[in-house]
């Protein structure tokens, strides 16, 4: 088997999926950290309308610090971050929520005191449209009908597969167009990741969501992205589709 393509460093062309060609998210040579402690570099990411592009990698790889620079929640030390054609680098995470992205944590995000409605509901709080937070809870509670059944259940009750549940569609009730999952299997028993799992691939199919899966389950993140990232000490050093990927006879020498 050949070792990964280290010296790979253009982003390849995103996949056919989006209406009309243009990006959603193109990441350029970006620099970041947390204090003054840099540990992701020159990562380039491009991700159309309705792809899955997967970020593997071990704990300590760069992949968290690269999302959530992107959302704005760290200032990048370099590079820049263009979503929707604009320019965002540096922008708030408020700023860029309300521009339409979103990103669910590893940790278990939900309110526990509050019932599966209300969390859902302010998923939507910038949302002044009565109308349209009907139909985006709708939808919701379509795609996960164990969240209709418990709508009023408080949410700190629920497994830890259901609250997962709770939290992407509270990021769902937000319309978005970029969704950044960190770690979205971890701690979760196999058949509800699969469920997840495949709720996210058949969102980018149907709405055209463009998503950013973090992962270290490298079998699960294969079943549903198009092309796939490997991250190590902060840099990408691979690009791969998900047949390539699938291609290969073993992914240890890539972590």
């Amino acid at each position: 088997m050949e070792p990964p393509d280290s010296a790979s460093g253009t982003v390849p062309s995103p996949s056919p999926n989006g209406d009309n060609g243009a990006p959603v998210l193109v990441v350029d040579s970006l620099q970041a950290g947390y204090g003054r402690k840099q540990v992701v570099f020159d990562v380039d990411i491009a991700l159309e309308p309705g792809e899955v592009l997967g970020i593997l990698g071990h704990n300590g790889s760069g992949k968290s610090t690269t999302i959530r620079t992107i959302l704005g929640l760290y200032k990048p030390f370099g590079g820049r971050v263009t979503f929707n054609g604009r320019n965002v680098t540096g922008h708030s995470s408020r700023e860029n929520v309300k521009a339409g992205m979103a990103m669910i944590p590893s940790e278990r995000f939900v309110f526990q005191d509050m019932s599966v409605t209300d969390n859902l509901l302010l998923g939507a709080a910038n949302d002044p449209d009565t109308d349209r937070r009907a139909q985006r809870q709708e939808l919701v509670m379509r795609v996960f009908p164990i969240l209709a059944e418990r709508a009023a259940q408080l949410a700190g009750t629920m497994s830890g597969g259901q609250q997962r549940m709770v939290s992407l569609g509270m990021a769902l009730m937000a319309s978005p167009k970029l969704l950044m999952l960190d770690e979205p299997s971890l701690g979760l028993a196999p058949a509800v990741v699969q469920q997840i799992f495949d709720t996210v691939r058949r969102l980018a199919d149907s709405e055209g969501l463009a998503v950013l899966l973090l992962e270290q389950n490298v079998g699960q993140a294969l079943r549903i992205v198009d092309r796939c990232v490997v991250m190590r000490s902060g840099r990408i050093i691979l690009h791969e589709t998900r047949e390539e990927m699938l291609a290969r006879e073993s992914y240890w020498d890539l972590f």
